[in-house]
């Protein structure tokens, strides 16, 4: 090796040294539940939209990086931490009626096939076990992201959206109301805004 490519082969390794490390730690992508957020709305008496959300989202996404119709998705959500800001309704939407939370604690979302919709669209299809039974559900799914870098890791965003219905998972309450009509809808819209992080592994 000459003394001209001994020096470039140095400086190449001391440029790489001293630049942040924005590799790929693995495959396995975390869910950052400080800023993701799940949420719903209902129907209420036939005449407005009532809006909710679940404060605690974890779990992890299997992904190389790059094509996300190869990713397995792997959601857990805390029933337990429903909030529609007002306690009332949030104590019965915790009891035996609606969630059962003491009987079934999370809900969970386990995807079974993603493929591409569009630019930069994707269907998102897996299993959704809520109130303790398990029914097929696709996501609309816009994203992901482009990757954000950092000093500690790559970032990436999504938004997933659906409509269930409610009875589909055994969660029939309702009350009729005079006027006609019921209660609370049997349709429920779901959005689901998720942030992923990949972190590279800590420095021994």
């Amino acid at each position: 090796m000459t003394r001209r490519s001994l020096v470039a082969v140095c400086t190449l390794a001391l440029v790489l040294a001293s630049a942040p490390s924005f590799a790929q730690a693995s495959n396995t992508w975390q869910i950052d539940t400080a800023h993701t957020s799940t949420q719903f709305a209902v129907r209420h008496m036939m005449v407005s939209t009532v809006r909710g959300q679940f404060n605690k989202t974890t779990g992890t996404v299997t992904w190389d990086g790059k094509d996300f119709s190869t990713a397995v998705v792997d959601v857990t959500i805390d029933a337990s931490t429903i909030n529609t800001r007002e306690p009332g309704r949030d104590n019965h939407l915790k009891s035996a009626d609606f969630f059962d939370v003491a009987k079934y604690p999370t809900l969970t979302f386990k995807s079974t096939r993603i493929a591409q919709a569009g630019a930069g669209k994707l269907k998102m299809t897996g299993d959704l076990t809520m109130h303790g039974v398990t029914k097929p559900v696709t996501f609309d799914v816009e994203g992901p992201s482009a990757p954000l870098k950092e000093q500690n890791g790559v970032r990436v965003g999504a938004t997933a959206t659906t409509t269930i219905k409610r009875s589909d998972f055994g969660l029939t309450w309702n009350r009729a109301i005079e006027a006609g009509g019921v209660a609370v809808s049997d349709e429920v819209s779901i959005t689901i805004d998720v942030e992923l992080v990949n972190r590279p592994p800590a420095a021994k």
